[in-house]
C-alpha cells in the first residue's frame, strides 16, 4: 500500500462514520511514521485496520467492514480495502494513545487517521505472532526504523504474561540488540 491509498481510507472510513477521525492500528499505519526507505514487506498489505473511535459494540466497524473491506467495490475499484476492527484486535502498551502518530492531509480531507508509533506497532506485531507479523517487525529492525531496545520496553508496558513477552522478544531477535 502506498500512504495515498491508506489517506484514501481514512478520508472514507471518516465519510461512512461521519467522523473526523479514525485510529489505523495496523500494519500500514507506519506510513503515517515514515514513507521512503520502507521495506517493501512492511507496504506489501491491501488493506489497513481501522479501528473507530468510541465503538464499544463494534458496530462502526462492521459499517467499515461492509462499505469498503474485503470483496467490496471499494476494493474492486481502488485495489486496497479497510477492516473494521475492535479495541480488542490489537495488544497495546500503556500509553499507545498518547503516541499516536497523526496523518491529516489534503487527501484525507479532514479526517485525521491516528496511527500507531512504530514501537508500538511492533509489539502487538511480535504478541500476534504470525510469520508475518515477526518477518514485517524483523524488517523494521534491519533498516533501523524501529530500535529493539525500546520495543522491549514497550513490551514491559503491556499487558503480557512473562513467556509471552519472553516469546516476543525471541521472536523479534531482541535478544540480540
Amino acid at each position: 500500500m502506498r500512504r495515498d491509498q491508506l489517506e484514501h481510507l481514512i478520508r472514507a472510513s471518516g465519510a461512512i462514520l461521519g467522523e473526523d477521525a479514525v485510529i489505523v492500528i495496523g500494519s500500514q499505519a507506519i506510513l503515517a511514521s515514515r514513507i521512503d526507505g520502507l521495506p517493501e514487506i512492511v507496504t506489501r498489505s491491501i488493506e489497513a485496520d481501522i479501528l473507530p473511535l468510541d465503538d464499544p459494540g463494534e458496530t462502526k466497524a462492521t459499517l467499515v467492514e461492509g462499505s469498503i473491506g474485503e470483496g467490496s467495490l471499494f476494493q474492486e475499484s481502488f485495489g486496497v480495502y479497510a477492516q473494521g476492527v475492535g479495541q480488542g484486535t490489537a495488544r497495546l502498551p500503556d500509553g499507545w494513545r498518547e503516541r499516536l502518530v497523526p496523518l491529516v492531509t489534503d487527501n484525507t480531507r479532514g479526517v485525521t487517521g491516528l496511527c500507531l508509533e512504530p514501537h508500538d506497532l511492533c509489539v502487538a506485531k511480535l504478541l500476534a505472532g504470525r510469520p508475518k507479523d515477526i518477518a514485517y517487525v524483523r524488517a523494521l529492525l534491519e533498516a533501523g526504523i524501529v530500535h529493539g531496545g525500546l520495543v522491549q520496553a514497550r513490551l514491559r508496558d503491556t499487558a503480557a504474561t512473562p513467556e509471552e513477552r519472553q516469546r516476543a522478544t525471541a521472536r523479534g531477535g531482541l535478544r540480540d540488540r
